[in-house]
């Protein structure tokens, strides 16, 4: 990557971070006491410190713009419950401290080499930044706040024949796992490694809405023996009835979007639902979520394609991805960016669970950002594929997320595979 395209690059996600609460009232930008969010103009000032702490104080060793903000903005030092609570920056002196760091950071690559060891700095504040975003969408949805609004219009997914059923996938050796040709890499990736998978089947299409729809139907909430210990304690501590955006409506559903109740949409996916609750799904259908190495291998095949596609950057023929659809579009769109096996939106769209618990690949050794993978090790599940607000530039098919399994606020589905 040249210094001009990191350059627009960086520009861009900060616009993205700004245009996702622009239109935030300062009542907002605080927000609730929420386990699940941080107050927004906390975060915002966290992104810019985050840069400022790994490409000026850390990269080029320059002393910090302000004395004592690690004591605001240190996410490993600030517990979380504590934010609502600092005297944070107000939001013109959070906003100029944003924009002072993204200038000196701009200013310090029109000037200078960028080297391999640089190079990955920048993209890790890059890539922390488009994370935030996308947790800025999510935080906005929780809060019941309106949809947030982008410059760019949104594409027309193009249509597709209704898909349904499974693809078959060849087993053999993968590889799982990031290599050392990637241009940046995170830690919970490194390395690939070679992983032994079965042949299996695996469904062309992530779990819809209808599909999801006909379980709550059939009592699956209620019937014990279709959820695991801990997905019973969460169930009845939680209340769970159904999705959490989810409301009866006659005799359908509504579904929130932001601020809005609309009626359910059969074929889109599911989303907002949780590991526990994904489980629970796979059981009442005599299925089962994929491992993470199933998942990568009907993604990326054996020879390893960067993307289901191909090795062809993502676009908005082929994924839905970067926010401009402003949700989720149908379970059927976007042929193009099928793998050959005819496995339809792997990337984009949805987040999707799958089985394995969030844990180190062989040889595992920490980043200099130590607190990224570690300490989330064990008790997260693993998410991949991303989906309709992550960053395309972020996605890839050895790309791990990770939360844990009681969660849905964040934009996650699943999609089942055959038992073997």
């Amino acid at each position: 990557m040249e210094a001009v395209d990191l350059i627009r690059s960086l520009q861009d996600a900060r616009a993205r971070t700004l245009a996702v609460v622009s239109d935030l009232s300062d009542e907002q930008l605080m927000g609730p006491r929420l386990r699940i969010v941080n107050p927004l103009r906390w975060e915002i000032a966290h992104v810019a410190w985050f840069q400022e702490r790994w490409v000026h104080r850390h990269l080029r060793r320059r002393e910090p713009l302000h004395a004592g903000i690690d004591t605001l903005y240190d996410s490993t030092a600030v517990p979380h419950d504590t934010r609502w609570d600092l005297p944070l920056y107000p939001r013109d002196k959070t906003l100029r401290y944003m924009q002072d760091v993204l200038d000196r950071t701009v200013d310090a690559l029109s000037k200078g080499e960028l080297d391999r060891r640089s190079l990955y700095f920048h993209l890790l504040v890059l890539f922390h930044e488009d994370m935030h975003d996308e947790a800025f969408s999510y935080t906005r949805q929780t809060l019941n706040y309106p949809a947030p609004t982008f410059e760019r219009a949104a594409p027309s997914p193009s249509p597709g024949g209704r898909v349904s059923g499974d693809a078959s996938i060849r087993g053999g050796t993968l590889l799982l796992g990031g290599t050392p040709t990637m241009e940046f890499v995170f830690d919970n990736e490194k390395w690939a490694h070679p992983v032994e998978v079965r042949p299996f089947r695996i469904a062309r299409a992530a779990t819809t809405c209808g599909e999801f729809a006909a379980f709550i139907e059939d009592r699956g909430y209620e019937r014990r023996e279709l959820w695991s210990e801990a997905g019973l304690a969460w169930r009845e501590k939680e209340g769970a009835k159904n999705p959490v955006y989810w409301r009866s409506a006659g005799r359908g559903w509504e579904v929130r979007s932001f601020d809005r109740w609309e009626p359910l949409r059969d074929r889109l996916p599911v989303i907002h639902v949780n590991w526990f609750e994904a489980e629970a799904y796979c059981r009442w259908a005599k299925r089962r979520l994929p491992t993470e190495a199933e998942w990568e291998l009907a993604a990326g095949g054996l020879e390893k394609r960067t993307y289901p596609w191909g090795d062809a950057a993502p676009d908005g023929t082929r994924a839905n991805l970067d926010g401009f659809a402003m949700g989720c579009v149908e379970v059927d769109a976007l042929p193009a960016g099928d793998t050959p096996e005819g496995v339809r939106q792997m990337m984009g769209n949805v987040w999707e669970w799958v089985r394995d618990d969030f844990g180190p690949f062989p040889g595992f050794s920490p980043d200099p950002y130590r607190e990224y993978s570690q300490p989330w090790f064990g008790d997260h599940k693993v998410l991949r594929g991303g989906c309709w607000c992550s960053r395309g530039r972020l996605i890839r098919n050895s790309w791990r997320n990770f939360y844990t399994p009681d969660r849905r606020d964040v934009w996650a589905g699943f999609r089942t595979c055959e038992l073997a």
